[in-house]
Order: structure tokens, then C-alpha cells, then sequence
């Protein structure tokens, strides 16, 4: 599956499937919630948060090349993430796209 974030791969000729997303919302465990509160306080990349939202992304984006593969696509163009925030320490990342079959 080619995954790009531009409207168009160089040399095909692309038949629109339509729009295919995947979502995860995820949190940290309280401790490292915690860890992570102290770590605000004297300031430096908050590892954890980092390391969650990374993992987030990639469960996002796994997601929605699923939704893409169901409808036998060979590629998905346009691809954009969005996150947001649900609670203190929880966030939800969307990937979302074009689903693309070469003609």
C-alpha cells in the first residue's frame, strides 16, 4: 500500500475509492501520568506523552490503511492527521485520506 500526502502519485493514473479514516484514543498509566507531571515543573520533552502519541499515530494510520485494503485500494492519497485533546493525559489521533486504486 503507498501512502503519500500529496493528491497525486507521479505516473498513475488513480481511480477515487473515497474518503477512509482510522482512530485510536489512547492515555497513560497513572504513574507515569504522574512522572510526567513533575517532569512539567523543571521543564524537557515529556517522554512518555511523546512515546504515546507516536504509538497513537501509528495505530491511526494502520486503522485506516485496513479501511483502504477492504476496499482494494492500492494506495491512499491526501493523508492528514489531526489529534485532540479528550482529557487531562488522553488524546485521540485521526488519520484520514483518499482511498486510490491504479487504472
Amino acid at each position: 500500500m503507498i501512502l503519500v500526502n500529496t493528491d497525486f502519485i507521479p505516473g498513475k493514473e488513480l481511480d477515487l475509492l473515497g474518503l477512509v479514516k482510522g482512530s485510536t484514543i489512547q492515555t497513560r498509566h497513572i504513574g507515569k501520568d504522574i512522572a510526567q507531571t513533575f517532569k512539567h515543573l523543571v521543564g524537557g520533552e515529556l517522554k512518555a506523552y511523546s512515546e504515546m502519541m507516536a504509538s497513537a499515530r501509528d495505530l491511526a494510520i494502520e486503522r485506516m490503511v485496513a479501511e483502504a485494503s477492504a476496499l482494494g485500494a492500492d494506495a491512499v492519497i491526501n493523508i492528514r492527521l489531526a489529534s485532540s485533546s479528550i482529557m487531562e493525559g488522553a488524546a485521540e489521533v485521526m488519520a484520514y485520506g483518499t482511498a486510490v486504486k491504479f487504472q
